[in-house]
């Protein structure tokens, strides 16, 4: 066997064991999807009605279900981002407890792929992230959202939510490893929830300070928002989608340097 196919056998045991983790222990995956839907149903049914009349070709009014649907339409995509950002949480988590509890130690004596145990935290997590976004969506579907994509459109949304589920995996992997703690592990990924906020996920930049919109409009998750959403609805994304991969693409590969030298680095405490 060669070395890419050792590593891609330790791979998979790893993540088979990750897996049964998070169904045993369901209340972080639980958690990571209630967070978003808890979100989507707040901003639509309690903010949606004013909200959704302040929008560009918006009802003017802030009363009715059209305002209503069209907020929904709004922030779907931003939900969307925010439920791949919530799988850091849980990753970090993870991470930070195998660093500490002396496995990653355990798993250095034996005859495995030194990547292994790193790649299947990630495999998780990207298993994860598909599954809460699937739910996320499916939630936002019965409620009333609509998409104008065609088949295409759908593949590059699909693409947009793995390529950033992506990179958001191993920032959070590297701050699980960097962490020293679970305790500080659970707190380090909250401005990746915090972020989407402050962007153009929730209301147009056009509508902030002209400082706070020149900080939302060239922070990560607006371009990746604004390429999700231009997916959904048929259009050509523009230039988002080019700052949406460097950003995404900048953030693994050096979150994947620092990971791999914080993980050789571990000893449990």
């Amino acid at each position: 066997m060669t070395t890419i196919t050792y590593a891609t056998r330790d791979s998979v045991t790893m993540l088979r064991r990750n897996l049964k983790h998070l169904v045993r222990y369901p209340s972080l995956t639980l958690t990571i999807i209630g967070m978003p839907v808890v979100f989507l149903l707040l901003f639509v049914y309690v903010f949606g009605g004013t909200m959704g009349a302040g929008l560009p070709g918006g009802t003017g009014s802030a009363e009715g279900d059209v305002s209503r649907a069209d907020y929904l339409h709004y922030v779907t995509p931003a939900i969307l981002v925010m439920t791949v950002a919530s799988v850091a949480n849980s990753t970090a988590i993870v991470v930070a407890k195998d660093a500490t509890e002396g496995i990653i130690d355990r798993f250095r004596t034996m005859p495995i792929a030194r990547s292994a145990p790193v790649t299947g935290h990630v495999l998780a997590a990207m298993a994860q992230t598909v599954l809460a976004v699937v739910v996320v969506l499916a939630l936002a579907l019965a409620l009333g959202y609509r998409a104008g994509a065609s088949v295409a459109g759908w593949a590059g949304a699909a693409g947009v939510i793995v390529l950033t589920g992506w990179a958001v995996t191993w920032l959070s992997v590297a701050l699980g490893l960097a962490s020293g703690s679970v305790e500080a592990a659970s707190n380090a990924p909250l401005p990746l929830i915090l972020l989407p906020f402050l962007s153009s996920g929730f209301v147009p930049t056009g509508s902030m300070p002209t400082a706070l919109a020149w900080v939302a409009e060239h922070q990560p998750f607006t371009p990746v928002i604004e390429t999700l959403r231009a997916c959904l609805e048929g259009r050509d994304p523009g230039s988002d989608v080019w700052w949406a991969i460097g950003w995404c693409i900048l953030t693994a590969v050096t979150c994947c340097w620092w990971a791999g030298r914080l993980f050789g680095r571990v000893r449990a405490v």
